[in-house]
């Protein structure tokens, strides 16, 4: 379930927030990027032909540096700076040269050189979207860039062609649009949550997207399958902010030309293919990108047949360098993420403790109300959930730990509808004095 809070404050206004006691944090996780000297003094050099890549696999409790030494080599479509350290810790990742590189890593890492790779195939991708977005933009006011969303079973490698083909689009000049629509594993915010930025720079390696005023929305799961209603309502309420962005020309024909790259979810079975499917329609999407399984490109190009083939269904070859994530490496993925958030990528930020009573604060729960007692029901009837109900719940020690988003939303029935100002992490609930302990990024 999903909860929510609202501020009570002097005046008519409130500020809105969410709990969700569902995501839990841990210390711990990760600590800050110092490498030890022992990990300092493992070295390895690898000499990459063209069209080579060097495929990574970190664990959390290690740290590694990458660094150029010689020729030109990228990340995910971001170009690396030649003699500068790249320092890594809990991630895959691969370091791919078009014309040949030295590259030194530092640490322990599973590592080795591949040269086959379907980096051919996702170039030709770009060009193809490149192609688009010109034509597009020389179209003037009416044209619109590719909607462009990338599918595929979990660990096929998603969010990393997003990036790739995000930071191509960016070192061609444009600002495109990135949606990211996992709440398993939050790409550029915290897990449970559906999200959309623009982007003007090329995602950093390390520290990931450069956030200017992002769309954010909560689900407060990290499955939309215990709540699907609620993840389609939050969707559909996205692609509605979006489209009145687009129609009152606030970022100019060139953002329309740039198009948008949507991120999505792994669960492609079932009610999980159905919602990519109604997601798919509701932004509008033309252009989707399936990676790895041919039975989900099969069960999409017949569905968006219906429509008239408004939407190319292309299928893309999943790298060899993706590997499986076991359950407890992506749960404490999740964690990580959430700590990001609070402390920074390298752990250089300072969070703000602040406190509250619980007369200041009102908390509800998304979902989970039942529209009529069974004994109300028709004799054999079972009773329904009311996936969309807010429902007050009292404040408890089984909040601490919990991430609370705060919400734009003045009043309570907007709170469904309303993106997310920030989130603040629930340090302590003191039952005997009535006050709510918590961090946040900043002060205020």
């Amino acid at each position: 379930h999903t909860f929510h809070t609202l501020r009570k404050r002097s005046s008519q206004n409130a500020v809105g927030k969410r709990v969700v006691p569902s995501i839990k944090l841990q210390f711990g996780v990760w600590s800050a990027f110092r490498m030890t000297s022992a990990e300092m003094a493992t070295v390895h050099t690898f000499h990459m032909e063209r069209e080579n890549e060097l495929r990574l696999e970190v664990d959390y409790n290690v740290k590694v540096q990458v660094k150029l030494v010689n020729g030109t080599a990228e990340i995910f479509g971001c170009e690396i700076a030649k003699d500068v350290p790249y320092t890594f810790s809990g991630r895959k990742l691969a370091v791919f040269t078009w014309h040949g590189a030295v590259v030194e890593v530092t640490g322990e890492a599973d590592s080795y050189v591949a040269d086959e790779t379907p980096m051919r195939q996702f170039v030709n991708t770009h060009s193809i979207l490149e192609a688009r977005r010109s034509a597009c933009h020389e179209a003037g006011a009416s044209g619109q860039g590719p909607v462009t969303m990338v599918v595929g079973p979990t660990d096929s490698g998603k969010s990393s062609l997003c990036t790739l083909l995000v930071n191509y689009a960016v070192r061609q000049g444009w600002a495109p649009l990135l949606v990211d629509l996992d709440v398993g594993q939050g790409m550029f915010t915290v897990p449970g949550t559906i999200a959309a930025t623009v982007v003007e720079r090329p995602i950093h390696p390390v520290e990931g997207v450069a956030l200017d005023a992002p769309l954010v929305y909560y689900l407060g799961s990290a499955s939309p399958g215990e709540n699907p209603e609620h993840y389609e309502h939050l969707v559909g309420r996205m692609a509605e902010v979006l489209q009145q962005r687009d129609l009152s020309g606030e970022k100019g024909g060139a953002h329309r030309a740039a198009g948008t790259f949507i991120n999505t979810m792994g669960w492609v079975d079932g009610p999980g293919y159905q919602l990519l499917v109604n997601s798919a329609r509701t932004l509008k999407v033309d252009v989707i990108l399936v990676l790895g399984q041919d039975k989900l490109h099969a069960e999409l190009e017949k569905e968006f047949r219906k429509d008239g083939n408004k939407v190319e269904v292309v299928k893309l070859s999943k790298s060899g360098g993706v590997v499986t994530r076991p359950t407890a490496f992506r749960k404490t993925a999740r964690q990580a993420r959430t700590q990001e958030y609070f402390y920074g990528v390298e752990d250089d930020l300072r969070v703000t403790t602040l406190t509250a009573s619980f007369d200041e604060l009102a908390v509800f729960r998304v979902g989970g109300v039942y529209r009529a007692p069974a004994s109300a029901l028709p004799l054999g009837a079972e009773p329904v959930a009311n996936p969309m109900r807010l429902q007050p719940v009292q404040w408890s020690r089984e909040l601490v730990n919990s991430i609370l988003a705060v919400s734009h939303a003045s009043k309570q029935e907007d709170i469904l509808g309303t993106n997310v100002a920030g989130f603040v992490w629930v340090t302590d609930v003191d039952m005997a004095k009535g006050r709510i302990a918590y961090h946040t990024p900043c002060g205020g």
